[in-house]
């Protein structure tokens, strides 16, 4: 991941219309389960689009998954009524798929670093970071933002890593098959 290759060939999946199309796919699948939200308390709702966003960077690797991010939080933004348009939430998106990115593409596929790439986005994305933008934009204290959400993202982590890693794993043969991802991500 540290190599000039390795992030070459991520945004080099720009450039390929057949990556291109997947990444359309995802921006599609993340927008509508961006729009499926169940509420747990003041700007705080459970949500699963975090599965195509580690689905794309797996495929696409940390770059494209990058870019995609910034264009699924602009239409989000665009197209949906659930808030104001803050460029913190858009930094949040694109660290998210960075992380995916790091840990899903072209290395080999383990629980453990699912677990470990989904409790760096909880905590420090999520909690730390979505509970800063939450403090700024709606006045509340951060702790106030900071312990709901670390509440929730403790809650929910294990049942989302065991989803993600379940879903992962049955969709990497297929994705093997069609040159998706790499021969070193089983």
């Amino acid at each position: 991941m540290f190599t000039k290759e390795y992030w070459r060939s991520s945004f080099a999946k720009l450039k390929d219309i057949r990556y291109l199309e997947i990444i359309g796919l995802m921006i599609a699948l993340k927008f509508i389960l961006n729009q499926i939200r169940i509420p747990v308390s003041d700007n705080l709702n459970v949500m699963f689009s975090f599965v195509p966003v580690a689905v794309e960077a797996m495929i696409v690797g940390p770059g494209a998954a990058m870019v995609s991010a910034a264009v699924t939080d602009t239409l989000v933004t665009m197209l949906s009524s659930w808030g104001p348009y803050f460029p913190g939430y858009l930094l949040s998106r694109v660290l998210g798929s960075l992380i995916f990115g790091l840990f899903l593409y072209r290395t080999r596929f383990t629980l453990w670093k699912t677990a470990l790439a989904k409790a760096l986005i909880n905590y420090g994305v999520n909690v730390a970071l979505g509970s800063l933008w939450s403090s700024m934009l709606y006045g509340k204290a951060f702790l106030y933002y900071a312990g709901t959400s670390l509440i929730k993202n403790t809650i929910l982590l294990p049942f989302e890593v065991l989803i993600l890693y379940a879903l992962l794993k049955a969709l990497i043969p297929p994705m093997r098959k069609r040159g998706l991802i790499s021969d070193t991500t089983i």
